[in-house]
């Protein structure tokens, strides 16, 4: 457990720093036993999930500011360790002490054993006096709760606990290849059990490594959200169509266009390391598109000038609607984040308007919740440009059931928080 208590602590403390939880664990996996391995990403992600409350408990336990973030780190660890895991409490608590002499903070033996042991005599009481605060009952920042409590004044309870639970385990099947209950069936021939929740979407009742899926090697699965499976449905493809896919990486909207219907598709990310992420998903498949390194928002770099029928803007921005799986962006984010993200947004969409040709379809999507990149980004945007409609997402064929037509999916049990805007150009 030592082991793993320092692992985390350093992983904590990277991205404290700044850095993306994924890239760090990315980096250690290869170093790290794979019998350790899935108690590391829990406690890593655990910190991150709870962090407004464990920082509350470790504010109301420290009499005073701690020494370093060094031994903040460790002892958000231990408490993530004691109060959500299954982790035998004296073995938290002796491995944390003695992680201190790894840290180089010896001379904190006696301080982390006290806070520790404190907690333990009495964790509700802690725990509800940290819940007190927003941040300590809702894991977030203060601006992000206000921000989606002036937004969602009616949901955004559902919404901040929804991102604090553990994502469910989404397949997209490759229709091209097998149907959904051929492939049920596999699953359960395997011993792995799902339910049907979209036309091509299975949720696992528990998630697994990807090695344990029947024919992932093969392209029969991708591991995708429901809510980013409607992209490709939302296109509304014919088949011979030129379709763009800027910022394409990871590639799984690219993969799932390709799926759907035989058209012409390039991808593009700036991205290098990302764009050969693109690949492997492809040639997994058995699919193939152009693949260009470049900046989406300068096409004189790339663009060869003919029209695209068809264009996914999937824009960078805030993630504020996948935090469940990603529950590290909360604090990684700053409030101005938000219209910086939105100019960038606008850029791109201004630059690929101009490569789609007349009647095409542009579709806009963010998986985020905040209207600044959704619906404000798209009002402004239509403002400017009379020759753009809007369509109604109900209206098109084997489109999604999207609660409301304005296109803000919400976080639930099934579905990411997501954003669609589809538009047309006259």
């Amino acid at each position: 457990m030592i082991d793993i208590q320092l692992r985390a602590t350093r992983v904590v403390l990277q991205v404290l720093a700044g850095r993306s939880l994924a890239s760090e664990l990315r980096e250690l996996r290869c170093n790290v036993p794979d019998d350790s391995w899935g108690a590391l990403q829990d406690v890593c992600y655990g910190v991150f999930r709870h962090l407004g409350l464990l920082r509350g408990v470790l504010s109301a336990l420290a009499a005073r500011p701690l020494p370093d973030r060094d031994l903040e780190a460790l002892l958000l660890v231990a408490l993530c360790q004691l109060h959500f895991t299954r982790a035998a409490p004296y073995a938290v608590v002796d491995h944390a002490v003695s992680a201190c002499a790894q840290l180089r903070k010896s001379s904190a033996k006696g301080l982390v054993n006290a806070l520790l042991r404190n907690f333990l005599r009495r964790p509700e009481a802690l725990l509800s006096q940290s819940r007190r605060t927003e941040e300590g009952r809702w894991s977030y920042p203060q601006w992000w709760i206000d921000e989606v409590k002036r937004t969602y004044p009616e949901r955004y309870s559902a919404i901040l606990e929804a991102g604090n639970v553990r994502p469910p385990m989404t397949l997209r099947v490759n229709l091209r290849l097998i149907q959904c209950e051929d492939y049920l069936a596999l699953l359960r021939d395997a011993g792995v059990s799902a339910e049907q929740i979209g036309p091509a979407a299975l949720q696992l009742d528990r998630p697994l490594g990807v090695e344990q899926l029947p024919g992932f090697d093969r392209g029969l699965v991708s591991v995708q959200d429901l809510s980013a499976q409607y992209a490709a449905g939302l296109l509304d493809l014919a088949v011979g169509q030129r379709v763009l896919d800027a910022c394409a990486a990871p590639g799984g909207k690219t993969a799932h266009i390709l799926e759907r219907c035989d058209v012409d598709v390039t991808a593009v990310d700036r991205d290098a390391v990302r764009l050969t992420r693109v690949q492997e998903t492809l040639d997994r498949a058995g699919l193939s598109a152009r693949l260009v390194c470049a900046d989406a928002a300068g096409p004189s770099s790339w663009w060869d000038g003919t029209r695209f029928q068809r264009i996914l803007l999937d824009a960078p921005c805030t993630a504020s609607g996948i935090v469940r799986r990603h529950p590290d962006i909360k604090w990684l984010r700053r409030p101005q984040d938000v219209s910086a993200l939105a100019v960038q947004q606008r850029d791109l969409l201004e630059a690929l308007w101009h490569m789609l040709a007349a009647g095409g379809k542009l579709l806009y999507a963010t998986c985020s919740v905040f209207p600044a990149e959704n619906q404000l980004q798209i009002a402004a945007f239509l403002r400017s440009h009379p020759e753009a409609r809007l369509l109604l997402l109900s209206a098109i064929p084997d489109g999604p059931e999207i609660e409301n037509i304005k296109g803000q999916i919400l976080p639930d049990s099934r579905h990411d928080g997501f954003f669609y805007a589809l538009l047309q150009r006259a």
